[in-house]
């Protein structure tokens, strides 16, 4: 009987050992504030990792950012262009929102100046600016067709373009295509108030042959004359 009560005894003893060695629940909360660079400007898109948990999470464009966290928690920040920066969470933290602003320096690598030429070498350098070059049709084209413009404008009497006047008809031009982008281009045989605006301009005389200011060199004809054959 003694040894039936001792062995309970024993029993209940270790029960109460191992209830009191059962691990308590793990807490959690939030982590969360402000990231800034030495001048107070809020960084975005900084990566916030939770170490113990395996956790991400990225700062706002305001740099504000959350994360959920437990005590004794490492929490990471690093961002492109900024060192890394390490937080270690108090054990002694009991409370359910932890507010940690966080102010990252620039991480400056100074490299050797790189020159990206278009040539691999020297001679190939001097050898494509020796030989000369053939220009492209498209271009010959271009050039032949803005040639031809201009001196048909200079022969043309009456006709003057100024800096100002090619200003405003480029200008108009970029109008009209920001007004029907993303529609179909503007067809004035459908505008009522263009065919008014003709109608007008019939009734006014638009069409009539107005004489001409210019005087033309007279044509001077010359009298043929007839060779008559004497009688002898």
């Amino acid at each position: 009987m003694k040894r039936l009560i001792h062995t309970a005894l024993i029993l209940l003893f270790s029960v109460l050992i191992s209830s009191g060695q059962i691990p308590q629940r793990e807490r959690f909360f939030q982590v969360s504030g402000i990231i800034t660079d030495e001048s107070s400007r809020p960084l975005p898109n900084v990566g916030v990792i939770s170490v113990k948990l395996r956790r991400g999470a990225v700062s706002e464009r305001t740099g504000i950012y959350a994360i959920t966290s437990t005590p004794g928690d490492t929490i990471l920040f690093r961002a492109v262009g900024y060192k890394r920066l390490i937080k270690v969470i108090p054990d002694s933290f009991e409370g359910k929102l932890f507010n940690m602003d966080i102010v990252m320096s620039p991480d400056t690598i100074a490299i050797k100046e790189v020159v990206i030429l278009p040539w691999r070498s020297y001679n190939e350098f001097l050898r494509n600016m020796s030989e000369p070059r053939d220009v492209a049709p498209e271009i010959a084209f271009m050039n032949e067709n803005i040639a031809n413009i201009e001196a048909e404008i200079a022969n043309t009497t009456g006709v003057k373009i100024t800096a100002e006047a090619g200003y405003r008809y480029a200008m108009q031009q970029n109008f009209d295509a920001v007004a029907t982008r993303n529609q179909y281009p503007v067809n004035n045989l459908l505008n009522p108030f263009a065919w008014a605006k003709f109608f007008s301009g019939v009734k006014d005389g638009m069409l009539k042959n107005q004489a001409s200011t210019t005087t033309k060199p007279a044509k001077v004809r010359k009298a043929k004359t007839k060779n008559k054959s004497s009688v002898d």
